[in-house]
């Protein structure tokens, strides 16, 4: 996939709004990427295309899956220097509360990563870290320099 590339040649390759902004179903979200320090987190603005049961009102299942993996590949690129955007091997989710019609929040964790396939730890949350609307457990392969 260019897009990296043509990140890497305009400065860009280690600014992950600049990554999240190329991603086409990450623009159409509206996904944000805030570092501090060492920690990154991504945000999705809440907007009601993305409510999936009108009757709670709750944000689609799928937009929620979406978010955790893209939150995990921002990680992977922000950790490595990676020549293409990692492919996901496998994607473990647990829907643990419904997402209300509220701002989203991700972050995430590489828990393994070899030459080839990391391993990353993924959470999401609305009102409080401590209690998360989804976790999910991915594998993803990797592409180096």
């Amino acid at each position: 996939m260019k897009i990296l590339e043509e990140l890497r040649a305009s400065g860009d390759a280690h600014n992950m709004q600049a990554v999240a902004d190329a991603l086409p179903y990450a623009r159409f979200l509206g996904l944000r990427v805030e570092s501090k320090g060492d920690e990154l987190t991504t945000v999705l603005p809440f907007r009601d295309e993305l409510i999936g049961n009108v009757n709670l009102p709750a944000i689609h299942g799928g937009v929620i899956g979406s978010m955790l993996e893209l939150t995990a590949v921002m990680q992977l690129l922000r950790d490595s220097e990676l020549s293409r955007l990692p492919k996901t091997v496998d994607l473990a989710i647990d829907y643990l509360r419904s997402g209300l019609a509220e701002d989203l929040f991700g972050r995430a964790h590489v828990t393994r990563q070899g030459r080839r396939v990391a391993n990353v730890r993924v959470e999401l949350w609305q009102h409080s870290r401590s209690k998360p609307i989804a976790s999910a457990r991915g594998h993803f392969l990797l592409s180096p320099i």
